[in-house]
């Protein structure tokens, strides 16, 4: 999706396992993980940010090596050279969060110290609104994921990213006749864009409906960090409160964020994350 629309996003770092022996440490803050794994759906793995329908991980908000991104790994890179090279994508396109328990176990194989999830967005982004994940299978699969990754890699840290405003890319393209070509003939998120033209009662109140059911996935991941304790941090709600226009979506699509899109996801969740920190300093 895109910036502040990109679905439900957790991160994960984990201070207790690292790769490699040169882990900065500090008196306060969070020591610089070493290495980190991108979960998620086709936000985190960078779909269409560098061409035609493929995923470009280089580009993606939480684990590319693109510059122009400046994306998580980048940012602590910039702290700790350790991580280099140790940023894995896992992230599947079109993944829900019943994907997520099967990205969850190839992260344990992995033992990273840091992991981001997205995931939430293609919950919502369905053919009809009853194809839409009920709020509690989404909240039980997000806690025995948590569970599962907390368990495999003890000591991770988790930082929950919210899922984008899926109404919000309908206000900023349904006057655009390509990107309304292209949701229509595309079948893309059609519980949200269906008849982008309308605004008939009927199709306003749908789109109203599934905005809710985004933000009650947003509050069921918050709540899931929560019960995380101190090992869990959220973007407090500032991915999907973005305001983000048509100059950080994708023109294959009309939906996924671009490299600008990525690059607004990348900064406005890593200020409400950890405090990192090298040499006792913080960092954020």
């Amino acid at each position: 999706m895109f910036p502040r629309l990109l679905a439900a996003v957790v991160l994960l770092s984990g201070s207790g396992v690292l790769h490699g022996s040169g882990a900065a440490r500090a008196a306060t803050g969070v020591p610089v993980p070493t290495s980190m794994v991108a979960l998620g759906d086709s936000i985190s793995s960078g779909f269409n940010a560098c061409g035609w329908y493929v995923s470009c991980t280089s580009r993606s908000w939480s684990a590319g090596d693109n510059a122009e991104v400046t994306s998580h790994y980048l940012r602590l890179l910039r702290l700790d050279g350790d991580i280099r090279g140790h940023n894995r994508n896992l992230a599947v396109p079109g993944s829900t969060s019943a994907g997520l328990m099967n990205q969850v176990r190839q992260a344990i194989e992995l033992k990273p110290g840091y992991v981001t999830i997205l995931i939430g967005a293609q919950d919502a982004c369905v053919g009809t609104e009853r194809e839409m994940t009920p709020v509690a299978v989404y909240r039980q699969r997000l806690d025995a994921a948590l569970a599962a990754l907390r368990e495999g890699v003890p000591g991770v840290r988790v930082f929950m990213a919210s899922v984008p405003d899926l109404r919000r890319l309908w206000q900023v393209g349904r006057s655009h006749a390509i990107a309304r070509t292209f949701w229509t003939a595309g079948h893309i998120c059609q519980s949200m864009l269906a008849r982008p033209s309308s605004v008939k009662r009927a199709d306003m109140q749908r789109r109203a409906r599934v905005r809710d059911r985004v933000i009650a996935y947003n509050e069921e991941a918050a709540e899931a960090c929560a019960a995380l304790g101190d090992s869990c941090r959220t973007d407090e709600g500032e991915v999907f409160r973005f305001r983000f226009t048509l100059d950080h979506i994708s023109k294959w699509d009309f939906f996924h964020p671009n490299a600008a899109g990525q690059r607004v996801l990348a900064e406005a969740t890593f200020g409400h994350g950890f405090e990192w920190s090298d040499d006792g300093q913080d960092t954020r």
